[in-house]
């Protein structure tokens, strides 16, 4: 039997000893699925700019960063009205105050749609309304994918990866306005397909699909019963000319989740209010509802002060306000669409709507580059502009820029990647 302050010697360096080891928790297979993919890109540039020439950046998707574009006077009493009422500092129903659900069916109610408040689900944000629709239709467990554009938005992969949910590509083609290459999107499709991603009008591409374009991608739908994600998130958005038709107006007979939000029409990102709108024809929603129901009591539904203020800002909001950022965005457009035809090497895309450009880079004729990144990274070392390499959007010898900087510094910008793509233009 050992001695009694020998055992006790031999505990303490027991003790010791585990607290020396190193103890590593492993995070959920979740969060390492979990990849916001423009970052993963661009955080590996080493992005230098000129130190002698001040940075523009074309690559952000918010709105508000240069201070030229601004919320309504409507918008924002309909905010302050509420904090000093002081009567949506509590929680909501996690799908949304009724009045707010109403104001947002009320909004969308137009070309023949009618929108019951009791379909309208109201989130922390148009990436928390896209995150509940793939979550409720696609599992990891049935082996799932959906399919979602290419180019496109790649918040839709980000959010099905990290769930263990895969996806699959359908092409957009640039030749035809960026419409959707309906046998490729066909060709996509299998047994394990959950649902398909509709982005209209488009990021990046600045498209706004026809109402006889979104019928045949619908007609494909239906035919292979595949229920529909709509990104609709920049509806209205939409440049002279141009309409913007909503998948709901269009009695297609498939089930649709419709996702939308304030942000970009209302120049609101931060303020995290979206919504998803449940269009179900033909009942094919009956458990996808309650389902969606139990998917938003996670959070407990979205920002309450906001919920309050939203009938006074769907309602309050003049149409002179939307149609001064038209105007704003198709002028700039236009500008960025001019500019950029005199860099050589450059093909600009003009955009029917939103508030970005694709551009194609003729990589052949700037042998010194490999790859996209390759100049993005260049130009910004050179020209202090930024734009965002289509590599970011599933496309390769592409860059989109985006269309809400301030006129002098968009025709600055433009003057600039001119500039570089003529000094370095090979033929």
């Amino acid at each position: 039997m050992l001695d009694h302050k020998l055992q006790e010697k031999i505990n303490n360096l027991t003790v010791v000893e585990a607290k020396s080891e190193i103890w590593k928790v492993e995070p959920s297979t979740t969060a390492k699925n979990c990849k916001n993919f423009i970052r993963d890109i661009v955080d590996n540039l080493d992005l230098k700019p000129n130190p002698e020439k001040p940075v523009i950046a074309l690559s952000l998707g918010d709105p508000t960063v240069y201070g030229n574009l601004k919320p309504s006077d409507e918008t924002i009493k309909a905010v302050i009205s509420i904090i000093e009422e002081g009567c949506c500092n509590g929680y909501a129903p996690s799908v949304g105050y009724e009045n707010a659900r109403a104001a947002v069916a009320e909004y969308l109610s137009y070309d023949g749609v009618d929108v019951n408040p009791r379909d309208v689900i109201l989130c922390s944000g148009c990436s928390s309304s896209l995150e509940h629709c793939i979550t409720v239709l696609a599992d990891d467990t049935k082996n799932n994918n959906i399919l979602i554009p290419r180019p496109g938005f790649p918040i839709y992969r980000t959010l099905a990866e990290s769930i263990g949910v895969s996806v699959r590509y359908y092409n957009l083609l640039p030749e035809n306005n960026w419409e959707v290459d309906l046998q490729h999107l066909e060709s996509q499709i299998d047994q394990n397909t959950a649902a398909i991603v509709i982005n209209n009008p488009s990021n990046p591409c600045g498209s706004v699909f026809s109402e006889e374009h979104l019928q045949d991608i619908l007609e494909i739908a239906y035919r292979r019963r595949k229920p529909v994600i709509a990104d609709e998130i920049y509806e209205q958005l939409v440049f002279p000319g141009e309409k913007f038709v909503s998948t709901a107006s269009l009695n297609s007979h498939v089930p649709i989740l419709i996702c939308g939000g304030l942000a970009k029409r209302f120049l609101v990102p931060g303020w995290r209010l979206g919504w998803i709108v449940i269009h179900d024809e033909v009942g094919a929603f009956e458990y996808i509802r309650k389902a969606l129901l139990c998917l938003s009591q996670r959070t407990i539904g979205s920002n309450t002060l906001i919920q309050g203020a939203l009938p006074g800002i769907l309602r309050n909001t003049p149409q002179s306000f939307h149609d001064e950022l038209i105007r704003t965005l198709s002028g700039n457009a236009q500008l960025a669409f001019e500019g950029l035809q005199t860099a050589k090497g450059l093909i600009p895309f003009m955009p029917q709507g939103t508030m970005y450009m694709i551009v194609e880079i003729q990589m052949r004729k700037f042998p010194m580059f490999q790859s996209g990144l390759e100049f993005a990274q260049k130009m910004m070392e050179e020209e202090s502009v930024f734009c965002l390499p289509g590599e970011c959007f599933g496309i390769s010898g592409f860059m989109r820029i985006v269309l809400t900087i301030p006129e002098d510094l968009l025709q600055e910008a433009c003057l600039r990647i001119a500039e570089f793509c003529n000094r370095y233009y090979t033929n």
